[in-house]
């Protein structure tokens, strides 16, 4: 999949590569991709959704992360931008609800190497989006920046491009999946 994120290099693009361990750890999977992880234009996403514990499978429940599994990564992340003099790299956190990140508090976000994205995934009506928006924010520290995930097939309706940057506080990035 390199020849997609040439692709997006080419275009001026940044690409997140987004981690789904199930019962593997993120530091496992992160390490696998280190490579890739030294271009500028390459940074990592985590979604606590699909971190099992041994016997559960996918869809079976919504999973979640503990700080000290985000702290592990985004201390070797940090690590690789600052050893590689690399510009500061995007770590989303995916969260849409409040267990996936149970302890979110204690998340280390003081690592000027990294920018920490709260990706806020909710679907549905507009009324659970914004429900979902409202309530990751709550209690969020001033080092993370907002995110916002439009669903082309589970939204009703998919917010346009200018509903989405209507959207107050704006978010810092956008994603459509």
């Amino acid at each position: 999949f390199t020849g997609y994120i040439d692709a997006i290099t080419e275009a001026g693009g940044y690409a997140f590569l987004d981690l789904q361990p199930g019962q593997a750890s993120f530091i496992e999977q992160a390490k696998v991709y280190e490579e890739l992880l030294k271009r500028p234009n390459v940074g990592l996403a985590l979604d606590p959704e699909w971190n099992l514990q041994p016997g559960e499978r996918p869809l079976q429940r919504v999973g979640h992360a503990e700080a000290a599994e985000i702290n592990e990564v985004a201390d070797w992340l940090a690590a690789l931008v600052r050893d590689n003099n690399l510009p500061q790299k995007g770590l989303i956190v995916h969260q849409f609800q409040m267990q996936m990140l149970r302890d979110r508090e204690t998340i280390n976000t003081d690592h000027p190497e990294l920018a920490f994205i709260l990706h806020a995934d909710g679907h549905g009506v507009p009324q659970e989006k914004f429900a979902t928006w409202d309530a990751v924010r709550q209690g969020l520290d001033d080092n993370w920046f907002m995110a916002w995930k439009n669903f082309i097939d589970e939204d009703k309706p998919t917010f346009t491009p200018q509903q989405t940057y209507d959207i107050e506080p704006r978010p810092w990035f956008v994603s459509y999946q």
